[in-house]
């Protein structure tokens, strides 16, 4: 990931960094732009192991899942860097953006009857609350589902 970049993009997805429309998504965005690109995979964790501080799970598992997307976007030819970030998608885009100036933001989701993201409306409010292009990714693995939302 090169500081001196033309373009950046941010990337945030937690199981969905596993989906093909994902890297397609970054590749297509990255492609002959010379871009930056960030993935940030938020430590998504129960309630109750979030009330009793317990989080090394949901680090351990955010952490493995952004190695294997880090490690499948090099093998796509994208050169992306990339961390665990808070439990809360909009809050980990906040944090994210303090220190990458991003020029757009990917997010994966699952689709709707799954997704934690999509309920809270992470996407609409992604979209009020910074003033950025957001590309939205749904990543169905059970079905074998994928496609770009907007």
């Amino acid at each position: 990931m090169s500081p001196m970049s033309n373009h950046h993009v941010l990337v945030i997805a937690n199981e969905t960094v596993e989906g093909s429309a994902l890297i397609d998504a970054v590749r297509f965005r990255a492609h002959n732009r010379d871009a930056a690109v960030l993935v940030v995979a938020p430590a998504l964790n129960t309630r109750l192991r979030h009330i009793m501080s317990d989080s090394d799970r949901a680090y351990t598992a955010a952490e493995e899942r952004l190695q294997g997307c880090l490690t499948r976007l090099g093998t796509a030819g994208i050169q992306a860097g990339g961390y665990v970030g808070d439990a809360d998608p909009l809050r980990a885009i906040e944090d994210a953006l303090r220190t990458f100036p991003a020029d757009e933001i990917v997010v994966g989701t699952h689709p709707e009857q799954r997704s934690n993201w999509l309920a809270h409306d992470l996407v609409g409010r992604a979209r009020a609350q910074f003033d950025l292009p957001v590309f939205h990714v749904i990543v169905d693995l059970e079905a074998h589902r994928e496609y770009a939302a907007a």
